[in-house]
């Protein structure tokens, strides 16, 4: 449920609030929005007399929540969520677009650095790079582990770009938040419930990427486990799903964002690389995604694509993205955003 309080009221008035819904045992999250403050009241609510809640001073109304994510769902928060990520306090969410990019997989200090520089002045605000990679094939390349990790905090402060990496596991939730601006929980980790919990605990930024053969419901009931830590700084990403389609990677399914921001005030965004397969397609398909009123973009730029150790053949080199940047701005513009 959520306690909607008068517009006027004071803290004392919401910390009243809150003291009576830990009495019920019940876990508060406190949403300030533009006009109103909500208190959402998440747990098991059988049986609950709230009529000491719904007598408290300057409270409006309670209100049921219908979704069964309580903390993601726009029922409990109508403003739409924005994150901020980074040294430079970059957003991710509102109006302007967040592009983040980089390579696959981190391979070696200076290629890092150059592709972090290029796409840096291209318009980035985050650089993307897997220090631990999860691979369907355990003799691929595994990422350098803290050496990578290393390899992206160096860019960071030769950049000033946010960095964005994936948690594999939680024995790394300490390690990776260490260095990390963002931690991603990549695909085959969403249902990794124990983890998700873990990484919402360091209070970091989360980048939650879909599922292959997620529901847009489980979708947003992960990121339910990392709000309901306190957390409140996710940003869904959409990275396509698994179809009986072989001309793609994935395939890309763009109906998703304007269904996340009918259900959810969390940002989105999408991943064209995974989305895809395929170098050539991603550009188009990022045009699209900003024209479906997608909050960011996170794309793989590798200096040398054909020599790349992960996903050589969908990663765009670093004067593609800086191409596409510019057409970007102007679709952007159409829609009534910015880059």
């Amino acid at each position: 449920m959520i306690v909607v309080m008068n517009s006027g009221c004071e803290q004392s008035h919401v910390d009243h609030v809150v003291e009576l819904v830990q009495q019920m045992g019940l876990r508060e999250h406190v949403i300030v929005g533009t006009d109103r403050t909500v208190v959402a009241a998440i747990g098991d609510k059988r049986n609950l007399d709230m009529s000491a809640v719904e007598s408290a001073p300057m409270v409006d109304r309670v209100v049921p929540i219908l979704a069964a994510y309580k903390v993601a769902s726009k029922e409990v928060k109508q403003e739409p969520t924005v994150v901020r990520v980074g040294p430079g306090n970059a957003q991710i969410g509102g109006n302007k677009l967040a592009m983040i990019a980089g390579p696959c997989s981190v391979e070696d200090e200076s290629r890092l650095i150059e592709v972090a520089h290029a796409v840096k002045e291209a318009g980035a605000i985050g650089l993307r790079g897997g220090a631990f990679k999860p691979r369907t094939n355990p003799y691929s390349f595994q990422g350098l582990g803290e050496t990578g990790l290393k390899y992206l905090a160096k860019a960071r402060e030769a950049t000033g770009l946010s960095v964005v990496t994936e948690l594999m596991s939680i024995e790394h939730v300490k390690l990776v938040a260490e260095y990390a601006d963002v931690l991603q929980i990549g695909t085959r980790n969403m249902h990794n419930f124990n983890l998700l919990v873990a990484a919402g605990e360091t209070g970091k930024p989360i980048m939650l990427k879909r599922g292959w053969s997620a529901t847009l419901d489980e979708f947003l009931l992960a990121a339910e486990y990392i709000m309901n830590t306190g957390n409140k700084n996710v940003i869904l990403c959409e990275r396509g799903i698994r179809t009986h389609e072989s001309y793609v990677r994935n395939t890309l399914p763009l109906a998703i964002i304007p269904a996340v921001k009918h259900k959810s005030h969390l940002p989105i965004v999408i991943d064209p690389s995974q989305g895809t397969g395929h170098a050539y397609m991603v550009p188009s398909m990022s045009l699209a995604s900003i024209a479906a009123g997608a909050d960011g973009l996170i794309i793989e730029v590798h200096t040398d694509p054909e020599h790349a150790l992960t996903d050589g053949a969908q990663s765009i080199t670093p004067e593609t993205f800086a191409q596409f940047m510019t057409d970007a701005a102007r679709v952007a513009s159409a829609v009534g955003r910015s880059t």
